[in-house]
């Protein structure tokens, strides 16, 4: 149970951070997500990794959709990958990484 809620927690700060400030500052946010639920380091990894993948592929989704696919087209011609998952997986590792830290943080406390 505290799984989802750290997820959902996690999906929320992120989302409301990366929308004042750059990037970067989900990592924070997930950090922070990790203290303060006391998870496992590897529960907390996931819920980091699942929110913050989830997150940017419905982030890069509607900002595809709204940009009517100009610049994924061109992306696509440079990387023979998809551009989405590709998205999702890198902002997931960041977002995992840093609940990992949060977590593991608070248990060395």
């Amino acid at each position: 149970m505290r799984f989802l809620i750290q997820l959902s927690v996690t999906m929320v700060v992120c989302f409301i951070l990366q929308y004042f400030l750059p990037w970067w500052t989900m990592a924070i946010g997930a950090g922070v997500a990790g203290s303060l639920f006391g998870n496992k380091s590897y529960v907390s990894f996931f819920a980091g990794l699942l929110g913050v993948t989830v997150l940017w592929l419905g982030m890069s989704f509607y900002i595809d959709s709204a940009t009517h696919s100009i610049l994924t087209e061109k992306v696509n011609k440079l990387l023979p990958l998809n551009v989405f998952l590709l998205t999702g997986l890198i902002g997931g590792l960041v977002g995992g990484l840093a609940a990992l830290t949060g977590s593991l943080l608070k248990s060395k406390r």
